[in-house]
């Protein structure tokens, strides 16, 4: 086989031939103000509109709870920024609750508004990646304003409990935020069903294009605006809407509806693991929870050998790898240390993350590949925490 072998999905998506085409007129046309009233901006506020209905079709919630962003990091921000400043404008105490293997655009949001005077709890996780719903219901306190748990981690795949852990905020009379950067778009993200208050969408994740993304905002929650200015996304979110982007993200998510039942590349992760399996035995292990995660995503440890370095020697194939080496120095994936993955088998591992354009040739290739590959003596740095996959 020759040729490049893609398997990075959970980094980011290829856009979609149909995403692409929906986009391709409003270079052209509608180049209006989406704000002015006249003939030239009323084509490109239908555009945002339309795109609206069709984000808000996939997350089952009303076009009015759906306000755009640049993409998911901002929406994360507004998300937790937005809930303490609304609670500091109240004098109001605010904790959150969290977890260690949140992706930084959820830590660093938290860092910051503990920085300013907020409380922040971060909840550990089991081997598996999975944070217990009881330690969530032990953590609350009466000040509790937000409880921000992803959806499924980007690392190993393990789906949270959200529903349960949903269900614990509002008995509390707590809000609910999940960061669905990974799920919207491979499996169903209907915000009744999880009970959210507030969820978080990544446009390059879904076969849409980089630069754009949505915030679910339930009708009733108050929060402050993250950016200010005009009176933009109904008053919510400032800045011209970037219309070209927008409507791919609305084709995205539409093209999604037709997706996410869809079991094609769950088969293809599965063979994957039983291919390794088979030409490996105990010599990788998995990481995650073995059925509670994301239908694309194996993550698996060479234990003993370093997950850099085998992919460093497999140049044509786009992975991840729960480590890096810098100078001499082995950095570990923060969410396998949070998981109690030792130290050897974290170096050793790989995000194999497949996608609607993965085939069975590629699967039996990467196999075969490590399979020729893996008995190579390869170095054995020092070890210490590094930053985690995107």
């Amino acid at each position: 086989m020759t040729g490049r072998i893609y398997l990075d999905y959970n980094a980011t998506t290829p856009l979609a031939p149909e995403v692409a085409a929906s986009m391709v007129r409003y270079l052209d046309e509608a180049y209006g103000n989406p704000s002015s009233l006249h003939w030239a901006g009323v084509p490109a506020r239908e555009a945002i509109e339309k795109a609206r209905s069709q984000v808000a079709a996939l997350l089952c919630c009303d076009p009015t709870e759906i306000i755009f962003t640049s993409g998911v990091t901002e929406a994360n921000n507004h998300a937790i920024k937005g809930l303490f400043f609304s609670a500091r404008a109240l004098k109001k105490p605010f904790h959150v609750i969290t977890s260690q293997i949140e992706h930084p655009a959820v830590l660093e949001p938290c860092r910051f508004v503990e920085g300013l005077g907020a409380e922040v709890t971060r909840l550990p996780v089991d081997q598996f990646a999975l944070v217990d719903p009881h330690d969530v219901a032990k953590a609350i306190r009466p000040h509790t304003a937000l409880i921000s748990i992803m959806h499924a981690n980007n690392e190993v795949g393990t789906m949270q409990p959200i529903t349960e852990i949903a269900q614990i905020a509002r008995e509390h009379g707590v809000l609910c935020h999940t960061d669905a950067a990974q799920t919207v778009g491979k499996i169903p993200t209907d915000v009744e069903s999880l009970g959210v208050d507030l969820l978080s969408v990544a446009g390059h994740k879904l076969y849409g294009p980089k630069g754009v993304g949505a915030l679910f905002i339930r009708e009733g929650v108050m929060i402050e605006s993250l950016l200010h200015g005009a009176d933009h996304e109904a008053g919510r979110r400032a800045g011209t809407e970037n219309v070209l982007e927008v409507v791919g993200l609305g084709a995205a998510c539409e093209l999604a509806q037709d997706w996410v039942d869809d079991e094609t590349v769950k088969a293809l992760r599965d063979e994957l693991w039983d291919r390794l399996q088979k030409m490996f035995g105990n010599r990788v292990a998995l990481n995650g929870h073995p059925k509670h995660r994301l239908p694309n995503t194996l993550n698996v440890s060479f234990p003993g050998l370093h997950g850099h370095e085998l992919l460093a020697h497999l140049p044509y194939l786009a992975a991840s790898t729960g480590s890096a080496c810098h100078a001499g120095n082995m950095h570990i994936s923060p969410v396998l240390a949070a998981m109690g993955v030792e130290t050897a088998v974290a170096a050793g591992a790989i995000r194999f993350s497949l996608g609607r354009d993965s085939t069975k040739t590629e699967i039996k290739f990467v196999v075969e590949s490590l399979g020729r590959l893996i008995d190579r003596p390869l170095k054995h740095p020092q070890f210490r925490n590094t930053q985690r996959m995107k």
